[in-house]
């Protein structure tokens, strides 16, 4: 027998489980009617914090630091090291401190900095030509000339606390590869249900994934402005089947060990159904031995909503409002807990979807006055395809900053950069 989200059944049924995810089986509702594109206008919410005095804890729906100010993340995901190369890119191009001293330019006060298990696991030596404008790693690695990812990605996050910019860790997927797909091996944090591991390239149990965490932490234990861990990237089960119980206390387990680590971490704790959906937090909340270090975490993109006929893309704006108080902004209105919107992204050249999804978002994360984390900071993705989301371009640099609406929507949220 094997176990599928808490469930006995037999390794023949759930692997049929997993094809009929592969086929992407779904049901819908039908809700709403598709919205003629909105008028944007401005609005704007409070700046992005730039002072700050670590240690962190939660209070209500605020994130406070030890002299008790409020703190307004403003963050960008710099991503790769969950990838198929396992390191953070735009290393090839520019030194990690360029890189880091950019984002600190462009406003952003902090940095989702997601990786792997496989990264942890395996430990690969990284293809030199990805470090080439990093040559000090080349040299001073502990098998010199063959640098590993993990060295690579503790020296990214050095790079970036030097820089004054907070990081929050987060685990992304479990096999290194672009995220999110339905392979049924990385839809949440342990894949031991198929079979033993036969299926996966990188097996692995509930244990593994906090024993991963626990390697990945530790060395950065005495780092004041590595702020906390982001659990799990997007945990969404068999086609968004995972029950929330089920990865709160998965989550519970793994905050209690990163604590023993460092009781100053913050805890970050995402929604189920790709992250979208906190619903659950009402009657269920996360509860941990040391109090006020929970933070919640949604992503929202045009895509989102399970189940439902009509994405974000679709929706009117009053449609949208309501969704997102349901599935998480209840949180910061009844000052239960802080909320991150840890990934939202729109292409550069939108189409009327994406304007529609992006209006409404940038509208409603200023009527709440949020904390957030914009996807991406990235020029390319891992394929070498332009990642029409990203906000430089292959130049990583100042000069090759994509300069469209993006950014000053953002600046509307808080980023405080100026030209």
């Amino acid at each position: 027998m094997v176990r599928v989200l808490g469930i006995s059944i037999g390794p023949q049924i759930a692997w049929a489980l997993a094809t009929l995810v592969a086929l992407r089986l779904t049901v819908f509702k039908v809700r709403g009617v598709v919205p003629d594109v909105p008028v944007s206008h401005a609005i704007s919410s409070s700046p992005a914090s730039t002072n700050f005095t670590p240690p962190f804890h939660t209070s209500g729906r605020h994130i406070l630091d030890s002299e008790g100010e409020s703190i307004k993340l403003a963050s960008i995901n710099w991503y790769g090291a969950s990838d198929v190369n396992f390191v953070p890119s735009g290393l090839d191009v520019r030194h990690r401190d360029e890189i880091a001293q950019l984002i600190k330019q462009l406003g952003f006060n902090s940095v989702r900095l997601p990786y792997a298990d496989e990264v942890v696991v395996r430990n690969p030596v990284v293809n030199r030509s990805l470090l080439s404008a990093n040559g000090d790693l080349l040299a001073s690695t502990t098998d010199v000339g063959k640098p590993r990812a993990l060295e690579v990605y503790h020296a990214v996050v050095e790079s970036l606390t030097k820089a004054g910019l907070m990081v929050i860790v987060n685990n992304h997927i479990t096999q290194a590869t672009w995220c999110c797909g339905i392979d049924p091996c990385d839809i949440v944090w342990y894949n031991d249900w198929l079979a033993g591991g036969i299926f996966c390239r990188v097996p692995q149990s509930e244990e593994q994934w906090i024993r991963n965490w626990e390697t990945i932490m530790q060395p950065l234990a005495k780092n004041p402005l590595v702020i906390g861990a982001d659990l799990r990237n997007e945990p969404r089960g068999l086609w968004g089947t995972l029950d929330w119980d089920d990865w709160a206390t998965a989550a519970e387990r793994a905050s209690e060990r990163l604590l023993n680590i460092n009781p100053s971490w913050l805890m970050i704790v995402e929604g189920i159904s790709s992250a979208n959906d906190l619903s659950g937090v009402r009657d269920r909340p996360i509860r941990l031995t040391r109090p006020n270090r929970v933070v919640y975490s949604a992503h929202v993109y045009k895509w989102s909503g399970w189940g439902q006929l009509y994405p974000f893309s679709k929706r009117s704006y009053p449609d949208f409002a309501a969704a997102m108080n349901w599935n998480w902004a209840y949180l910061l209105t009844e000052e239960i807990a802080p909320v991150w919107v840890g990934e939202f992204g729109t292409p550069g050249t939108p189409s009327a979807g994406d304007r529609n999804y992006w209006s409404h978002l940038v509208q409603f994360l200023a009527e709440v006055d949020i904390s957030w984390g914009y996807w991406a900071l990235n020029a390319r993705k891992p394929t070498g395809d332009t990642e029409s989301y990203g906000l430089v371009g292959d130049g990583w640099d100042w000069q090759s900053v994509r300069w469209d609406a993006r950014l000053e929507d953002l600046r509307g949220l808080g980023l405080n950069f100026s030209l």
